[in-house]
């Protein structure tokens, strides 16, 4: 049995969970209500419009924390929406390169400013900006520790005694 989490680590570990996913519901709310979009649809055109336009579905997945298989699903949402266009690499034939249109960039454009106002308003504003910048560090460090563990995916998977 693994020791139990102090009070205060407990705490901190409810707090941080309650607060993630009080700005989740809200970040969720803005963007379907703006721009008819999920959380997971904007991280991508939002990567996108970052790199200028083009990613392999790779890179893309690299970024998100979504399954492969879901984030498939999405860009097949985003391109029957016409705001994404994929196509076969011209470098990998594996590969599928995903292009942000201009309807896309538009829509990014659109749900922006209310994306950055209700991140300001739940996260930011309560915090003076000693703060803001520790609570940044602090969260760098545990997403590295995360992301330095190994994927879901390179985890053998339990076999289940057949039964006879």
């Amino acid at each position: 049995m693994p020791e139990p989490l102090e009070p205060e680590q407990l705490n901190t570990y409810f707090a941080l969970m309650e607060a993630v996913s009080l700005l989740q519901h809200a970040v969720e709310q803005q963007l379907r209500t703006a721009g008819d979009l999920s959380y997971v649809q904007f991280q991508l055109l939002a990567r996108l419009a970052g790199a200028e336009g083009q990613l392999t579905m790779t890179e893309l997945a690299d970024g998100v924390v979504y399954s492969r298989s879901g984030l498939t699903h999405q860009a097949g949402l985003l391109e029957r929406a016409g705001l994404i266009i994929r196509a076969p690499s011209p470098d990998d034939q594996r590969a599928t390169v995903v292009t942000i249109t201009e309807s896309g960039l538009e829509r990014v454009r659109q749900v922006l400013p209310g994306h950055v106002e209700v991140t300001r308003r739940m996260l930011f504003d309560p915090l003076p900006p000693r703060d803001v910048a520790e609570l940044g560090v602090i969260m760098t460090r545990v997403r590295d520790h995360m992301r330095a563990q190994p994927p879901r995916s390179a985890t053998p998977r339990r076999r289940t005694p057949k039964s006879g």
